[in-house]
C-alpha cells in the first residue's frame, strides 16, 4: 500500500516537472522579446531604448535646480499650531519635475530645532508656487525656518507646451457676518480645456498691505470634467491678526497624472518612461 502510494506521488511529480518544463519552453518561443526599439525601459538599459546594450546614448536632462524662495509661517486658528508657506520656483521653461521631496525645519532663536515637516509635490516648467502646510503643532513660533528640495524628478516638454486653461471667476472674500467662522474666501473654478483633472487643489493665501502672508488655506476639487465650472469655498473658523487687502490664489493640477494631456504636452520618450 505504501509503495503504491510512493510510486503515484512520484509519478505526479515528473509529470508536474514535464508540464513546468514544457510551459517555459513555450513561453520562451513566443515571448515578446526585449529590443532597443520597444519604448520600454528594459534589458540594462539607461533610460527608454538608450544605454546599456543599446547602441544609442541616453540624452541627459540638464535642468537648473528648483529654488527655494520666502518662506513663513502664521498662527492658525489652533493654539500651538501653525500654517507653513514656502514659495518654490523652476527655472526651466522646458523641463517640468514630475515629483520632488521637500524637507522643512522650524528652529528657535538658538537653534534648537522646535519640529519638522516633510512632504512631496510637483511643478510645471518655469512655474513658481506656494507650498501650503496647515495645522503644524510647534511649541512656539520659530525664529528661523529652512526648506530644502531633493530628487526632483525631471521631464522634458513639447515646446509648443502651454498651461492647463484653468481659472477662477466669481471670487469674493472678507469677514463672515453670518455663520460660524471669522472669515472666508468663495469663487468658481472654471475648466476651459479640453481635458479632465482628476484632483485640482486652490490655494489662497491672503495678504496685507505691505505684501506679509497673514493667513492661508486651500481646499481640494475631486474629477474636475472638461468645460466644467465648480463652485469652492475655504474659510478661517478662528480671527487672525492683520488686515487683508491683497488676497491670492493658486491653481494646483497634477497634469502628470492626465494622460491625455501628458501625452501631448510631453515628449514620447520621457513620458513613456515616466509612464513606466
Amino acid at each position: 500500500m505504501i509503495e503504491n502510494i510512493k510510486k503515484r506521488a512520484l509519478i505526479i511529480f515528473v509529470y508536474l516537472l514535464i508540464f513546468a518544463f514544457l510551459g517555459w519552453g513555450f513561453y520562451a518561443i513566443f515571448r515578446t522579446k526585449a529590443t532597443c526599439f520597444d519604448s520600454i525601459k528594459n534589458q540594462n538599459e539607461e533610460d527608454v531604448d538608450c544605454g546599456g546594450v543599446c547602441f544609442k546614448k541616453c540624452q541627459k536632462i540638464e535642468a537648473q535646480e528648483l529654488s527655494v524662495g520666502e518662506v513663513g509661517v502664521v498662527d492658525s486658528s489652533i493654539v500651538g499650531q501653525y500654517d507653513f508657506f514656502g514659495i518654490v520656483s523652476n527655472p526651466n521653461s522646458l523641463y517640468g519635475s514630475a515629483s520632488f521631496d521637500y524637507q522643512v525645519k522650524f528652529s528657535d532663536e538658538n537653534g534648537a530645532v522646535l519640529g519638522e515637516k516633510s512632504g512631496h509635490s510637483f511643478i510645471l516648467p518655469g512655474d513658481k508656487k506656494y507650498i501650503i502646510e496647515n495645522n503644524i503643532t510647534l511649541p512656539s513660533a520659530p525664529a528661523k525656518i529652512e526648506m530644502t528640495i531633493s530628487n526632483s524628478r525631471w521631464v522634458e516638454f513639447n515646446e509648443e507646451y502651454s498651461k492647463p486653461e484653468l481659472k477662477i471667476i466669481n471670487k469674493t472674500y472678507g469677514p463672515i457676518t453670518d455663520g460660524v467662522g471669522f472669515y472666508e474666501a468663495k469663487g468658481l473654478l472654471k475648466n476651459d480645456s479640453p481635458y479632465d483633472f482628476a484632483t485640482i487643489k486652490i490655494g489662497v493665501i491672503l495678504k496685507d498691505g505691505s505684501g506679509k502672508v497673514v493667513a492661508l488655506n486651500s481646499t481640494e476639487m475631486q474629477t474636475v470634467r472638461s468645460n466644467e465650472v465648480r463652485d469652492f469655498r475655504v474659510f478661517w473658523p478662528g480671527r487672525f491678526a492683520g488686515e487683508v487687502t491683497n488676497p491670492e490664489t493658486q491653481i494646483e493640477v497634477n497634469i502628470f497624472d492626465s494622460d491625455s494631456f501628458a501625452k501631448k504636452n510631453i515628449k514620447a520618450q520621457k513620458f513613456q518612461n515616466y509612464s513606466n
